[in-house]
């Protein structure tokens, strides 16, 4: 298959595919002439949920990590094009990668602009929210299925929990129940190309609160930057 041919099957812009080719995501090679070619096969893993631990076989062929393939039946809900999400963010190779400078400014910013204690820049993966920048918490990463994130990208909009204690969503969460103690958040989603959220920059405080109209928009200020650095490659 051309390009052109996966991007069509997959609903995704060529661009993307080409990037997916060329990290890996799609096995591929390349003609005579330069140009990339897939099988249909792999391309249309990029569709497929992952099977369950019991019917699952090794493929050597296989264009993405478990932690990149869609869960059979994840225990968290999951947003349209789910598989080509997790495809997307795998072709960044940023999951993991060394900490940054132009990340953690952006995490530092966001805690100054909303007065919260944490700030954090995450990426979700079908198995865990890693965090690629974060200030106030320790933890590199929690599980998929814990994350508030997960909630934040079923939707464009800032998701705002203004008492984590009093939503029936998060309530008996152990971020809440235990540390860190949530009862704040407030984010918005990392949304690349075709809209393809990555994860978010959120703020996270111990006390319930709102957010004023100027410490909102800062934070999709900052939301905005994160996004363009995420589309660059890691820098050491």
């Amino acid at each position: 298959m051309t390009t052109s041919d996966a991007a069509r099957l997959l609903g995704v812009a060529t661009s993307t595919v080409q990037l997916w080719m060329e990290s890996g995501a799609i096995a591929s090679w390349k003609t005579p002439g330069g140009h990339r070619r897939a099988l249909m096969s792999s391309v249309l893993r990029m569709t497929r949920p992952a099977p369950s631990a019991a019917t699952a076989q090794v493929s050597p062929a296989a264009p993405l990590a478990p932690e990149f393939t869609l869960l059979a039946d994840p225990p968290y809900p999951v947003p349209r094009q789910e598989q080509a999400r997790l495809a997307a963010l795998a072709a960044l190779q940023l999951v993991p990668s060394a900490p940054e400078e132009r990340f953690d400014r952006i995490v530092r910013l966001a805690s100054l602009v909303t007065d919260c204690p944490i700030a954090l820049i995450t990426l979700l993966t079908a198995q865990r929210q890693w965090f690629k920048a974060r200030v106030g918490l320790k933890a590199a990463e929690t599980p998929r299925e814990w994350a508030f994130c997960t909630h934040a990208i079923l939707q464009r909009e800032p998701f705002i929990v203004e008492d984590a204690l009093q939503d029936p969503r998060f309530r008996h969460n152990r971020l809440v129940t235990g540390a860190p103690e949530i009862r704040f958040y407030a984010a918005f989603p990392l949304v690349g190309v075709n809209d393809l959220a990555l994860g978010t920059l959120c703020v996270i405080d111990r006390e319930p609160r709102r957010l004023k109209s100027r410490e909102l928009q800062g934070l999709e200020d900052l939301a905005n930057m994160a996004m363009r650095e995420l589309n660059t490659p890691p820098r050491g």
